[in-house]
């Protein structure tokens, strides 16, 4: 196969950093971007596009935080235009399952004049132990909302190996990929998984959105990620439509998706659901 330049942009986050990875492993020539990284791209500063796209064949996007916040239609729309004028051939767009927003930016891409695939995930396993539900874990006690949704959790490491291939294999221009977990599971289920593989006492507690909400502005984390939070408690797993098992993974790898216990089993044996969540003023 072809050598490709290719960026990949949030390529610090659960699924860009495993996309690098891969690719780096197979030999094409991958360039890094977020925030932080030099250069930097910066989704609210669109001068900041020009100089990841330069010199590159495909690209891997990951909007932060989500393409369902305000903002992200332009964002992208813009990126992609400036993909084309630099001669990108391909990109991939991660895009989230039963989000009509993000299915917006699915149609910019997709009308962009660039070739594209679209990989729509479902909730990710690692938001327990990369994400916002670490330190939940860690504490003990795990508040969520939506006690009755029953959500194919999706392994970040199967995304980032179906990402890896599509993106190099243009038997996938046009195609929309939907990857899930092999099983529906409620919140509750998770949380005595993981505490099995930790060998722990973890307790899930159903609370409201609002309580969930409340809580998050008392921790200080940013209102833009608040409202983002609500938005996907209440549209996405609120709608029981959204929650339905894909076997895109296994057509795509040609093995099983991996399954939560798995997960669970693997993250457990690292000792970081054992460590002590660190405290906030």
């Amino acid at each position: 196969m072809k050598t490709q330049n290719i960026v990949v942009i949030g390529g610090t986050g659960k699924t860009g950093k495993r996309v690098a990875k891969n690719l780096k492993e197979t030999g094409h020539h991958v360039q890094v971007v977020g925030r932080s990284t030099n250069p930097p791209l910066d989704w609210e500063k669109p001068e900041t596009y020009d100089a990841v796209l330069d010199g590159m064949d495909r690209a891997y996007i990951v909007y932060y935080p989500d393409l369902a916040v305000p903002g992200s239609r332009d964002a992208i729309s813009t990126l992609t235009e400036k993909a084309k004028k630099a001669g990108l051939q391909k990109v991939v767009l991660l895009s989230g399952k039963g989000e009509t927003e993000a299915e917006a930016c699915e149609g910019i891409v997709a009308n962009s004049g660039l070739d594209f695939t679209l990989v729509r995930a479902s909730w990710f396993n690692q938001n327990f132990s990369e994400g916002a539900f670490l330190e939940f874990v860690q504490d003990g006690v795990v508040a969520l909302p939506m006690p009755e949704a029953r959500i194919p959790f999706v392994d970040a490491n199967d995304i980032a190996d179906v990402v890896s291939k599509v993106l190099v294999d243009d038997f996938y221009n046009g195609q929309t990929i939907t990857v899930t977990g092999p099983e529906m599971r409620t919140f509750e289920e998770v949380v005595g998984i993981m505490g099995k593989a930790s060998h722990r006492k973890l307790q899930y507690v159903p609370i409201s959105i609002e309580e969930f909400k409340e809580g998050m502005r008392k921790a200080g984390l940013p209102d833009a990620y608040v409202w983002l939070f609500g938005y996907l408690f209440k549209e996405v797993l609120g709608n029981p439509d959204n929650q339905e098992i894909s076997y895109d993974v296994e057509k795509v790898l040609g093995r099983k998706a991996i399954d939560f216990t798995e997960y669970a089993d693997k993250v457990a044996a690292t000792g970081i659901w054992n460590m002590t969540a660190p405290q906030t003023n």
